[in-house]
């Protein structure tokens, strides 16, 4: 007589890898048998199939540890209600398929979050890295965070994340920003990301920086450097550190910093923009120092230094124009 395992998918033989591998008994002969007859009703097969479809995009990571403990953990919360529905199943396949869908629907959630941490905009997060590494993420900011045998590495999706990294020779750590790749040991550093390419500043230690866009082009920065790789012609530059990455502490600080440029940077912690009209005002220069997410203090600071009129706008924004031209 045949093996009733000759007839299942590779699929099938991996769910009951799958039942074995989680500590269940073996799969029994007579079980898969049924299972296959349970999968050849239409109902039943397209949702087997889209549990396929689940395991296949899992790809590599069906030997993941973490993902195995997830799965654990369900069928731990869920094992009493499978032992109960049990004799109410059409087929003894049911406890086969109750924990390739517990799996499946473990990495259905599990992956698309997996090592992903945000902020809303305005908000601030400090997230400690399994490594020892700090992440500060500054407002509206993603990261993805991928550690692998021999690179620690983290996507900065969008935003801007102050980095201080713990030392490890064996796993260099790299950071993933627009085509712009920063690798560092043990060091502090801050990325923002653009469009195009990012901003790089160096607060400690030593990074290389390199881009995609200029393969033959790497910068190693020192400590009080910033390269920002969208720029046309890229290069180091000198900065200070401290006003660089102000942020953190909840300021930001302006140093002859054009006035549109700082409605830029005050806008980004802001739900309700500050808009400002077109005049000789937006290029003056702006010193001082102000709280992240404060729009009336630095409202209140640049109309009496300018002389410009606030008006709220319909969206709840407030709109900086000229007195002569703002009522």
């Amino acid at each position: 007589m045949s093996d009733p395992q000759d007839a299942l998918s590779v699929e099938d033989r991996e769910a009951a890898e799958w039942h074995v591998r989680l500590g269940e008994p073996p799969l029994s002969a007579e079980t898969l048998a049924a299972f296959r007859i349970w999968r050849q009703a239409g109902e039943n097969a397209e949702a087997y199939r889209r549990v396929e479809a689940i395991w296949r995009s899992a790809g590599g990571l069906a030997r993941d540890g973490d993902i195995e403990a997830l799965t654990r953990a369900t069928l731990a919360d869920t094992g009493g209600r499978v032992r109960r529905r049990r004799r109410t199943w059409a087929a003894p396949a049911g406890l086969a398929l109750a924990c390739t869908l517990t799996a499946a629907v473990a990495l259905a959630f599990w992956l698309p979050a997996r090592g992903v941490h945000q902020t809303t905009v305005g908000g601030r997060e400090v997230v400690a890295l399994a490594d020892g590494t700090q992440v500060e993420l500054d407002t509206d900011t993603r990261i993805k965070v991928r550690y692998v045998a021999g690179e620690r590495r983290v996507v900065l999706e969008r935003g801007q994340a102050l980095f201080t990294v713990a030392r490890d020779a064996a796993r260099p750590f790299r950071v993933e920003a627009g085509g712009t790749e920063v690798t560092a040991l043990g060091t502090v550093f801050d990325v923002r990301r653009q469009a195009s390419g990012a901003r790089v500043t160096l607060v400690e230690g030593s990074v290389s920086v390199a881009d995609s866009y200029a393969p033959a082009r790497t910068w190693r920065l020192t400590p009080g450097q910033r390269v920002e790789t969208f720029q046309a012609d890229p290069a180091p530059i000198s900065v200070d550190p401290a006003v660089a990455t102000s942020w953190s502490e909840g300021r930001l600080v302006f140093q002859d910093t054009p006035l549109r440029e700082a409605v830029a940077e005050t806008n980004r912690y802001l739900t309700g923009k500050i808009v400002l009209a077109a005049g000789p005002a937006a290029d003056t220069p702006v010193n001082g120092a102000f709280v992240t997410g404060d729009r009336d203090a630095f409202v209140a600071a640049v109309s009496d230094l300018f002389d410009l009129s606030a008006q709220p706008t319909a969206d709840g924004g407030v709109r900086l124009s000229p007195r002569s031209l703002g009522g």
